[in-house]
Protein backbone atom coordinates (compact mmCIF):
# COMPACT_ATOMS: atom_id res chain seq x y z
CA UNK A 1 0.00 0.00 0.00
CA UNK A 2 1.61 3.03 -0.87
CA UNK A 3 2.52 5.32 2.14
CA UNK A 4 1.36 8.91 3.43
CA UNK A 5 3.28 11.64 3.93
CA UNK A 6 3.91 13.53 6.80
CA UNK A 7 6.28 17.00 5.96
CA UNK A 8 7.60 18.58 9.43
CA UNK A 9 8.42 21.98 8.71
CA UNK A 10 11.76 22.72 11.18
CA UNK A 11 12.48 26.11 9.98
CA UNK A 12 8.70 27.06 11.14
CA UNK A 13 9.18 25.35 14.37
CA UNK A 14 12.10 27.17 15.04
CA UNK A 15 10.67 30.65 13.40
CA UNK A 16 7.57 30.32 15.95
CA UNK A 17 10.09 29.50 19.27
CA UNK A 18 11.93 32.64 18.27
CA UNK A 19 8.24 34.78 17.56
CA UNK A 20 7.30 33.39 21.50
CA UNK A 21 10.65 34.64 22.71
CA UNK A 22 9.96 37.91 21.28
CA UNK A 23 6.76 38.55 22.79
CA UNK A 24 7.63 36.81 26.12
CA UNK A 25 8.85 40.17 27.98
CA UNK A 26 12.33 41.85 28.13
CA UNK A 27 15.03 39.74 30.59
CA UNK A 28 12.53 36.73 30.49
CA UNK A 29 14.48 33.07 29.34
CA UNK A 30 11.91 31.43 26.58
CA UNK A 31 12.13 27.13 27.39
CA UNK A 32 9.94 25.25 25.03
CA UNK A 33 7.77 22.04 25.74
CA UNK A 34 8.62 18.67 23.64
CA UNK A 35 6.23 16.22 25.70
CA UNK A 36 4.80 13.34 24.10
CA UNK A 37 7.62 13.22 21.31
CA UNK A 38 7.65 16.96 20.47
CA UNK A 39 3.74 16.99 19.99
CA UNK A 40 3.83 13.99 18.24
CA UNK A 41 5.94 15.32 15.56
CA UNK A 42 9.44 13.90 16.40
CA UNK A 43 11.70 15.14 19.22
CA UNK A 44 15.04 13.59 17.84
CA UNK A 45 14.80 16.36 14.96
CA UNK A 46 12.13 18.60 17.01
CA UNK A 47 14.44 19.00 19.96
CA UNK A 48 18.18 19.93 18.08
CA UNK A 49 16.44 22.65 15.67
CA UNK A 50 14.49 24.59 19.41
CA UNK A 51 18.33 24.13 20.67
CA UNK A 52 20.05 25.73 17.49
CA UNK A 53 17.09 28.20 17.42
CA UNK A 54 18.15 29.26 21.18
CA UNK A 55 16.19 27.19 23.34
CA UNK A 56 18.58 25.95 26.70
CA UNK A 57 15.40 24.82 28.39
CA UNK A 58 13.15 22.01 27.93
CA UNK A 59 10.30 20.56 29.43
CA UNK A 60 8.78 17.16 29.03
CA UNK A 61 6.23 15.68 30.88
CA UNK A 62 7.83 12.06 32.74
CA UNK A 63 11.11 11.11 32.99
CA UNK A 64 11.39 8.59 30.29
CA UNK A 65 10.48 11.21 27.72
CA UNK A 66 13.63 13.28 29.61
CA UNK A 67 15.90 10.49 29.02
CA UNK A 68 15.48 10.53 25.30
CA UNK A 69 15.90 14.10 24.76
CA UNK A 70 19.10 13.80 26.98
CA UNK A 71 20.12 11.52 24.36
CA UNK A 72 19.22 13.52 21.75
CA UNK A 73 20.63 16.62 22.87
CA UNK A 74 23.59 15.63 25.48
CA UNK A 75 24.93 17.04 28.46
CA UNK A 76 24.06 20.51 28.67
CA UNK A 77 20.25 21.78 28.30
CA UNK A 78 18.18 21.69 31.34
CA UNK A 79 15.59 18.98 30.93
CA UNK A 80 12.97 19.70 33.26
CA UNK A 81 10.41 16.85 34.27
CA UNK A 82 6.48 18.19 34.38
CA UNK A 83 5.27 14.69 36.88
CA UNK A 84 8.10 15.55 38.85
CA UNK A 85 10.45 13.00 40.82
CA UNK A 86 8.08 9.54 40.41
CA UNK A 87 8.91 6.13 42.48
CA UNK A 88 11.29 4.47 40.41
CA UNK A 89 12.96 7.34 38.90
CA UNK A 90 15.76 8.27 41.00
CA UNK A 91 18.29 7.16 39.08
CA UNK A 92 17.50 8.00 36.18
CA UNK A 93 17.09 11.88 37.23
CA UNK A 94 20.78 11.59 38.76
CA UNK A 95 22.23 9.64 35.90
CA UNK A 96 20.80 11.97 32.84
CA UNK A 97 21.11 15.10 35.44
CA UNK A 98 17.12 15.88 34.69
CA UNK A 99 15.62 18.47 36.67
CA UNK A 100 11.94 17.36 38.37
CA UNK A 101 8.90 20.14 39.05
CA UNK A 102 7.83 18.12 42.59
CA UNK A 103 4.06 18.05 42.40
CA UNK A 104 3.23 17.03 45.80
CA UNK A 105 4.56 16.75 49.69
CA UNK A 106 5.37 12.76 49.09
CA UNK A 107 7.69 13.90 45.33
CA UNK A 108 9.30 16.63 47.62
CA UNK A 109 10.05 14.31 50.36
CA UNK A 110 11.69 11.49 47.99
CA UNK A 111 13.43 13.70 46.17
CA UNK A 112 15.33 15.42 48.88
CA UNK A 113 15.76 12.02 51.03
CA UNK A 114 17.00 10.16 47.58
CA UNK A 115 19.21 13.11 46.09
CA UNK A 116 19.75 15.60 48.09
CA UNK A 117 21.49 18.98 46.24
CA UNK A 118 20.18 17.85 43.28
CA UNK A 119 18.73 20.46 40.98
CA UNK A 120 14.78 20.69 41.30
CA UNK A 121 11.50 22.65 41.09
CA UNK A 122 8.32 23.17 42.72
CA UNK A 123 4.53 23.09 40.91
CA UNK A 124 2.17 24.82 42.33
CA UNK A 125 -1.45 24.71 41.93
CA UNK A 126 -2.81 27.83 41.84
CA UNK A 127 -6.75 26.83 40.84
CA UNK A 128 -6.49 23.94 38.31
CA UNK A 129 -6.72 21.80 39.92
CA UNK A 130 -4.47 19.18 38.59
CA UNK A 131 -1.08 19.34 39.46
CA UNK A 132 0.77 20.87 42.42
CA UNK A 133 0.86 21.80 45.95
CA UNK A 134 -1.75 23.46 46.89
CA UNK A 135 -1.74 26.73 49.16
CA UNK A 136 -1.56 25.01 52.71
CA UNK A 137 0.62 22.43 51.86
CA UNK A 138 3.21 25.05 50.34
CA UNK A 139 2.69 27.42 53.44
CA UNK A 140 3.44 24.30 55.76
CA UNK A 141 6.55 22.76 54.05
CA UNK A 142 8.27 26.50 52.25
CA UNK A 143 10.80 26.88 54.69
CA UNK A 144 12.52 22.99 54.23
CA UNK A 145 11.72 23.63 50.46
CA UNK A 146 13.42 27.12 50.13
CA UNK A 147 16.23 26.19 52.21
CA UNK A 148 17.22 23.90 49.16
CA UNK A 149 16.92 26.30 46.67
CA UNK A 150 15.22 25.08 44.10
CA UNK A 151 15.65 26.37 40.37
CA UNK A 152 12.06 27.27 39.60
CA UNK A 153 8.37 27.74 41.00
CA UNK A 154 5.79 27.35 38.53
CA UNK A 155 2.31 27.07 37.90
CA UNK A 156 0.13 26.75 35.21
CA UNK A 157 -3.26 28.58 33.48
CA UNK A 158 -6.15 26.39 33.11
CA UNK A 159 -8.28 29.32 31.03
CA UNK A 160 -5.09 31.25 28.69
CA UNK A 161 -6.71 29.99 25.68
CA UNK A 162 -9.72 32.97 27.41
CA UNK A 163 -8.20 36.04 27.48
CA UNK A 164 -10.98 37.29 29.46
CA UNK A 165 -12.00 34.67 31.32
CA UNK A 166 -11.87 35.57 35.39
CA UNK A 167 -9.60 32.61 36.54
CA UNK A 168 -6.65 33.96 34.44
CA UNK A 169 -6.53 37.11 36.78
CA UNK A 170 -7.51 34.73 39.75
CA UNK A 171 -4.52 32.63 39.10
CA UNK A 172 -2.28 35.37 38.50
CA UNK A 173 -3.11 36.67 42.13
CA UNK A 174 -2.79 32.88 43.66
CA UNK A 175 0.50 32.72 42.17
CA UNK A 176 1.86 35.99 43.45
CA UNK A 177 0.24 35.51 46.94
CA UNK A 178 2.39 31.98 47.04
CA UNK A 179 5.64 32.96 45.63
CA UNK A 180 6.19 37.01 45.99
CA UNK A 181 9.44 37.32 48.58
CA UNK A 182 10.98 33.75 47.69
CA UNK A 183 13.58 35.49 45.16
CA UNK A 184 13.68 32.61 43.03
CA UNK A 185 13.19 32.40 39.31
CA UNK A 186 9.36 32.30 38.74
CA UNK A 187 7.23 30.56 35.40
CA UNK A 188 3.81 30.74 34.67
CA UNK A 189 3.02 31.04 31.03
CA UNK A 190 2.60 28.45 28.12
CA UNK A 191 1.71 30.08 24.77
CA UNK A 192 -1.54 31.37 26.29
CA UNK A 193 -0.20 32.91 28.64
CA UNK A 194 2.64 34.86 26.75
CA UNK A 195 -0.24 36.22 24.52
CA UNK A 196 -1.99 37.49 27.87
CA UNK A 197 0.95 40.01 28.33
CA UNK A 198 4.10 40.68 30.66
CA UNK A 199 2.22 40.57 33.47
CA UNK A 200 2.19 36.60 33.81
CA UNK A 201 5.68 35.88 31.95
CA UNK A 202 7.58 36.41 35.34
CA UNK A 203 11.32 34.86 34.68
CA UNK A 204 10.91 32.36 32.36
CA UNK A 205 8.14 31.14 29.71
CA UNK A 206 7.29 28.08 28.16
CA UNK A 207 5.82 27.69 24.92
CA UNK A 208 4.31 24.31 23.69
CA UNK A 209 1.61 24.31 21.05
CA UNK A 210 2.45 27.65 19.49
CA UNK A 211 5.61 26.28 18.61
CA UNK A 212 4.12 23.43 16.44
CA UNK A 213 1.41 25.70 14.47
CA UNK A 214 -1.75 25.56 17.16
CA UNK A 215 -4.04 28.24 18.96
CA UNK A 216 -3.79 30.75 20.06
CA UNK A 217 -0.84 31.38 18.59
CA UNK A 218 -2.86 33.18 15.60
CA UNK A 219 0.22 34.36 13.95
CA UNK A 220 2.40 31.19 14.36
CA UNK A 221 3.60 29.84 10.55
CA UNK A 222 2.03 26.49 9.52
CA UNK A 223 4.42 23.08 10.37
CA UNK A 224 2.81 20.68 8.89
CA UNK A 225 1.60 19.22 6.06
CA UNK A 226 -0.04 15.93 5.17
CA UNK A 227 -0.63 13.91 2.03
CA UNK A 228 -2.52 10.99 1.71
CA UNK A 229 -1.76 8.89 -1.74
CA UNK A 230 -5.02 7.64 -3.65
CA UNK A 231 -4.48 3.87 -4.17
CA UNK A 232 -7.64 3.29 -6.76
CA UNK A 233 -10.76 4.92 -8.13
CA UNK A 234 -13.71 3.84 -9.34
CA UNK A 235 -16.93 4.84 -10.74
CA UNK A 236 -20.36 4.85 -9.13
CA UNK A 237 -23.69 5.72 -9.94
CA UNK A 238 -26.71 7.26 -8.60
CA UNK A 239 -28.20 5.01 -5.56
CA UNK A 240 -24.75 3.26 -4.81
CA UNK A 241 -22.79 4.16 -1.54
CA UNK A 242 -19.86 3.92 -0.26
CA UNK A 243 -17.74 2.84 2.96
CA UNK A 244 -19.50 1.86 5.97
CA UNK A 245 -22.96 1.65 7.29
CA UNK A 246 -24.09 3.13 3.69
CA UNK A 247 -23.70 6.88 5.46
CA UNK A 248 -22.60 8.28 2.10
CA UNK A 249 -25.38 8.10 -1.03
CA UNK A 250 -24.33 9.41 -4.80
CA UNK A 251 -26.83 11.52 -6.23
CA UNK A 252 -25.71 10.43 -9.43
CA UNK A 253 -22.46 9.30 -11.19
CA UNK A 254 -19.14 10.50 -9.36
CA UNK A 255 -15.71 9.43 -9.39
CA UNK A 256 -14.41 7.86 -6.07
CA UNK A 257 -10.90 8.27 -4.58
CA UNK A 258 -9.48 6.04 -1.87
CA UNK A 259 -6.69 6.86 -0.21
CA UNK A 260 -4.62 5.25 2.48
CA UNK A 261 -5.24 6.84 5.97
CA UNK A 262 -7.64 6.34 8.55
CA UNK A 263 -8.06 6.61 12.14
CA UNK A 264 -5.58 4.24 13.00
CA UNK A 265 -3.42 7.00 11.61
CA UNK A 266 -4.97 9.68 13.89
CA UNK A 267 -8.02 10.91 11.25
CA UNK A 268 -10.69 10.83 13.37
CA UNK A 269 -14.14 8.99 12.47
CA UNK A 270 -15.90 12.11 13.57
CA UNK A 271 -14.36 13.45 10.39
CA UNK A 272 -16.96 11.47 8.28
CA UNK A 273 -18.87 13.19 5.62
CA UNK A 274 -17.55 16.73 6.98
CA UNK A 275 -14.47 17.41 5.81
CA UNK A 276 -12.44 18.50 2.93
CA UNK A 277 -8.90 17.36 1.43
CA UNK A 278 -7.34 19.76 -1.12
CA UNK A 279 -5.72 19.02 -4.68
CA UNK A 280 -3.70 22.32 -4.63
CA UNK A 281 -6.08 25.08 -4.04
CA UNK A 282 -9.50 22.66 -4.71
CA UNK A 283 -11.15 21.22 -2.09
CA UNK A 284 -12.11 17.89 -2.62
CA UNK A 285 -15.13 16.32 0.03
CA UNK A 286 -14.31 13.43 2.40
CA UNK A 287 -17.47 11.03 1.34
CA UNK A 288 -18.49 8.16 3.59
CA UNK A 289 -17.36 6.79 6.77
CA UNK A 290 -13.36 7.14 8.20
CA UNK A 291 -12.29 3.48 8.94
CA UNK A 292 -9.46 1.85 10.38
CA UNK A 293 -7.09 2.49 6.92
CA UNK A 294 -9.04 4.50 4.50
CA UNK A 295 -10.86 6.82 3.81
CA UNK A 296 -12.69 7.93 0.17
CA UNK A 297 -13.35 11.23 -1.52
CA UNK A 298 -15.32 12.68 -4.38
CA UNK A 299 -13.01 13.49 -6.77
CA UNK A 300 -15.65 13.70 -10.09
CA UNK A 301 -14.91 17.68 -10.29
CA UNK A 302 -10.95 17.22 -10.46
CA UNK A 303 -9.81 17.39 -14.25
CA UNK A 304 -7.20 14.46 -13.46
CA UNK A 305 -7.16 11.54 -10.94
CA UNK A 306 -4.42 13.12 -8.41
CA UNK A 307 -1.50 11.35 -7.23
CA UNK A 308 -2.17 12.77 -3.36
CA UNK A 309 -4.68 15.15 -1.84
CA UNK A 310 -3.71 17.06 1.21
CA UNK A 311 -5.40 16.85 4.40
CA UNK A 312 -3.53 19.24 6.55
CA UNK A 313 -1.65 21.88 4.69
CA UNK A 314 -1.98 25.64 3.86
CA UNK A 315 -5.87 25.60 3.25
CA UNK A 316 -6.63 23.55 6.48
CA UNK A 317 -4.40 23.44 9.81
CA UNK A 318 -4.72 21.08 12.51
CA UNK A 319 -6.65 23.69 14.96
CA UNK A 320 -9.00 23.43 11.27
CA UNK A 321 -9.68 19.93 11.17
CA UNK A 322 -9.73 19.90 14.90
CA UNK A 323 -12.58 22.27 14.88
CA UNK A 324 -14.64 19.57 12.23
CA UNK A 325 -13.25 17.06 14.29
CA UNK A 326 -14.74 18.18 17.37
CA UNK A 327 -11.34 18.11 19.29
CA UNK A 328 -8.28 20.73 19.87
CA UNK A 329 -5.63 20.73 17.55
CA UNK A 330 -2.89 18.99 20.10
CA UNK A 331 -5.44 15.65 20.02
CA UNK A 332 -4.88 15.70 16.05
CA UNK A 333 -1.09 16.47 16.39
CA UNK A 334 -0.21 14.04 18.80
CA UNK A 335 -2.30 11.39 17.82
CA UNK A 336 -0.50 11.14 14.17
CA UNK A 337 0.42 8.08 13.47
CA UNK A 338 3.57 6.19 12.81
CA UNK A 339 2.71 4.56 9.41
CA UNK A 340 3.41 7.98 7.92
CA UNK A 341 6.55 8.84 6.40
CA UNK A 342 8.13 11.73 7.54
CA UNK A 343 9.77 14.29 5.59
CA UNK A 344 11.41 16.83 7.48
CA UNK A 345 12.19 20.32 6.37
CA UNK A 346 15.52 22.16 7.04
CA UNK A 347 17.11 24.66 5.41
CA UNK A 348 19.79 25.03 7.68
CA UNK A 349 21.10 21.45 7.46
CA UNK A 350 20.52 21.88 3.48
CA UNK A 351 17.30 21.09 2.52
CA UNK A 352 15.14 17.86 3.48
CA UNK A 353 15.06 14.45 5.18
Amino acid sequence: MATATLSIDLDAIAANWAALDRASAQGVQTAAVVKADAYGLGIDRVAPALARAGARRFFVAVAEEGAKLRQVLGPGPQIAILGGHMAGDTEMIHDLDLTPMLNSVQQVTRHLEALPGHPFGIQLDTGMNRLGLEAAEWQAIAPIVLGAKPELLMSHLACADEPDHPLNAQQLANFHRMTDGTGLPRSFAATGGILLGPAYHFDLTRPGVGLYGGQPFAQAHPVVTLSLPVIQTREVVAGEAVGYACSWVAEGPATVATLSAGYADGLPRTLSNKVHLWDGDTPVPLIGRVSMDLITADISHLPEVPRTLDILGPHQGVDDLAAIAGTIGYEILTSLGPRYARRYIDRRTGGQA
